[in-house]
């Protein structure tokens, strides 16, 4: 099987000569301290052997769970924030019929989200669609009082427990959480709900790889396999030992902290394949949260192409010179589409007669590529053989273990996530949760 690879020659001009290999000491050293959990943040790493350290039997088991849900539900909800459901999104999107959702002979459930907002005629309106429908629900919580997911759970609760008796709640309920404690460990226990353990060590945005991701995953009908063989056979190409050229998530690492050093603060992923674009949010998340920290940090953007080269791309093109570019490249599409020849070609377009519309995706990501490098954007490019469930388990486990790695040659700590906390602090204030008394009068001072 072929692997992701990563081509970093139109970053040339934009960072010192040699200055790659000039930190490849300090990013192998980096590296190292992942593995010898020497870092900080340490307590949090299980997510780095996870894609060689799933059994058999855990994949087994969560595919027969999977296999009992969509027997009995025509939609399933992942009720979740964050990490809890944007990498499972993220691959469901790229591996899914685009238009499955609209067709009647569907092989799988419809598989929806909520609890990722607290848009109150997003709420209503899903409700609504649930009401008379047949649907499950699958809730990815540690603790179980994460606001957003916990408003969500109890609505959809509610309206499972009007529709059904107890025992088909029971059937229709998985809870995805910690191990022993928690609202909804307690809950799950106590209404004989099955579960899955969130693992101590692993963080939301790490947790692609438990059965946080894998379960929805393959509710829509994704083979975890192949994903989780992407992710081992990724785990091996990037392990300690490898050389460093050799090694595209120490590569990464190094290329883009040399570009933030050299001024560029904003990176910009894009990809000329739509199916990615829940890839990308997912990425913004696990770049974001992980190096956003004691005012440093490379802001993590993301563009659909060629859709946002006429509305972003002007910026992109002549705007501030503060931003660089990662393109997600797709080499091979799953479907072929011929472009027709029109006796009257009114639209000027018989000149690419039957060319796949591929190629003429292709020629735009080449023509962009040269146009914003030479419009001063550097350009990192990952290229990805085709869109399977194998090679997004290598790219993710790419992505994850590039971000640790870099973290640490920022000097943060990629694993906590400090900041998030401030928000609630003020939300409960606020809503006026008890304990919060205090902070409610200033707060409201303030606004």
């Amino acid at each position: 099987m072929q692997k992701i690879t990563i081509d970093i020659s139109k970053t040339a001009g934009f960072i010192p000569d040699g200055a790659v290999l000039k930190l490849e000491k300090d990013v192998l050293a980096q590296q190292q301290k992942l593995h010898d959990k020497s870092g900080a943040g340490n307590d949090f790493l299980g997510w780095l052997n996870l894609p060689s350290a799933i059994t058999a039997s855990e994949i087994k088991t969560i595919k027969e769970t999977a296999a009992r849900l969509k027997s009995k539900a025509d939609f399933v909800v992942v009720v979740g924030i964050g990490g809890s459901y944007l990498g499972a999104r993220a691959v469901i999107d790229a591996l899914s019929d685009s238009f499955d959702h609209l067709r009647t002979n569907r092989q799988n459930p419809v598989v929806l989200y909520a609890g990722q907002n607290i848009g109150e005629d997003y709420t209503y309106e899903l409700l609504d669609l649930l009401k008379d429908k047949s649907f499950a629900v699958v809730v990815i919580s540690k603790s179980g009082t994460t606001t957003e997911p916990a408003i969500a759970f109890r609505l959809l609760k509610e309206l499972l427990e009007k529709k059904y008796n107890t025992a088909e709640v029971k059937e229709r309920i998985v809870a995805i959480t910690d191990e022993s404690k928690g609202a909804l460990r307690t809950l799950a226990t106590r209404e004989g709900y099955q579960t899955f353990v969130i693992p101590d060590d692993v963080g939301g945005r790490f947790s692609v790889l438990t059965p946080v991701g894998l379960l929805p995953i393959a509710i829509a009908g994704i083979d975890i396999d192949k994903l989780v063989e992407g992710a081992r056979d990724m785990e091996k190409t990037i392990a300690p030992g490898t050389p460093f050229s050799e090694n595209p998530a120490a590569v990464y690492a190094a290329v883009r902290n040399l570009l933030y050093q050299s001024g560029k603060t904003t990176e910009i992923l894009v990809n000329y394949q739509p199916k990615l674009h829940f890839l990308a949010e997912w990425w913004k998340q696990l770049y974001g949260e992980s190096e956003g920290k004691e005012n440093k940090g490379i802001f993590p953007a993301a563009v659909d192409f060629t859709t946002d080269l006429h509305s972003m791309g002007q910026w992109i093109q002549e705007g501030e010179r503060n931003i660089f570019e990662t393109v997600l490249s797709v080499e091979k599409p799953n479907h072929k589409v011929l472009i027709p020849s029109d006796k009257d070609d009114l639209d000027k377009l018989n000149y690419i007669a039957g060319k796949r519309v591929d190629e003429v995706n292709k020629m735009a990501e080449l023509g962009t590529l040269v146009a914003h490098v030479d419009g001063g954007v550097p350009n990192i490019r990952i290229v990805i053989p085709e869109l399977t469930a194998y090679y997004l388990g290598q790219l993710i486990f790419f992505f994850e273990k590039a971000c640790g790695i870099s973290g640490y040659v920022l000097g943060v700590n990629p694993f906590d996530q400090p900041g998030v906390e401030a928000y609630k602090s003020n939300m409960f204030a606020l809503l006026g949760k008890p304990g919060f008394e205090k902070e409610t009068e200033a707060i409201r001072k303030r606004l």
